[in-house]
């Protein structure tokens, strides 16, 4: 396989990158869900774009390439998570009226290297279940029933990444039953979103296999989720 990348596939892979740093900022921000007793974190605007954009390129470039541009928007949001935490150590400001800045400022991106700690653990399995999944049914299937393999696919995925995301992020802020419903209603209403946007999905798939001239199937193709110069 080529080791060349085009256009196309690197403004994906900077936009799954995007969806994974800025999700971090928006996971302490719960909400109700229309009046119900149900609340979700503000992560669920975004993350799920980053499962489309895995199945894309899983669908499109093949897994090995799906995994690189999975260690790359991990080791992007380690960075960020480390800066965090370094701005956050720095000492107050001069002016007092600095310093209620400063406090609120630590007191949200003080939150990132935790919920980047455990975004990165679970997005690396749950993004690598993602594409071996996608990569195993494309295979199976010959290519066909897409949006089947994206909605199953990405399915494992999240419910991988929500089981372990979750339960570390809010220990000792919610309950454990709050919080593993807190992960089975976030998985919920990822996959939904899925669904609603599968018919664009396709539509974006059909269109870069053919501005591309490729379709990847994966035979042969070690599935080491560490294996990351075999691209």
């Amino acid at each position: 396989m080529s080791k060349s990348f085009s256009t196309r596939f690197l403004v994906m892979a900077t936009a799954l990158t995007v969806c994974l740093i800025t999700s971090n900022f928006f996971v302490p921000r719960l909400w109700q869900v229309a009046g119900l007793p149900l609340q979700l974190s503000g992560a669920v605007l975004l993350f799920p774009v980053s499962y489309i954009l895995n199945d894309c390129l899983t669908e499109v470039y093949g897994y090995r390439k799906a995994r690189f541009v999975i260690w790359l928007a991990f080791l992007l949001s380690a960075f960020v998570a480390v800066m965090a935490q370094l701005v956050c150590w720095l000492p107050a400001p001069l002016q007092d009226g600095g310093k209620p800045v400063a406090e609120s400022f630590n007191s949200l991106f003080g939150l990132v290297p935790r919920t980047t700690l455990a975004s990165l653990v679970a997005f690396f399995v749950g993004s690598t279940v993602n594409a071996w999944v996608m990569s195993r049914m494309k295979l199976s299937s010959q290519g066909r029933l897409f949006g089947v393999r994206a909605i199953l696919s990405s399915l494992a995925g999240e419910l991988a990444d929500s089981l372990i995301f979750f339960p570390v992020v809010f220990w000792g802020v919610l309950s454990g039953g709050a919080a593993f419903q807190l992960a089975l209603t976030q998985v919920c209403a990822k996959v939904l979103y899925e669904i609603v946007a599968l018919p664009l999905t396709a539509w974006a798939v059909r269109r870069l296999k053919r501005a591309e001239g490729i379709d990847t199937f994966d035979e042969g193709v070690n599935y080491n989720p560490f294996k990351i110069k075999d691209i």
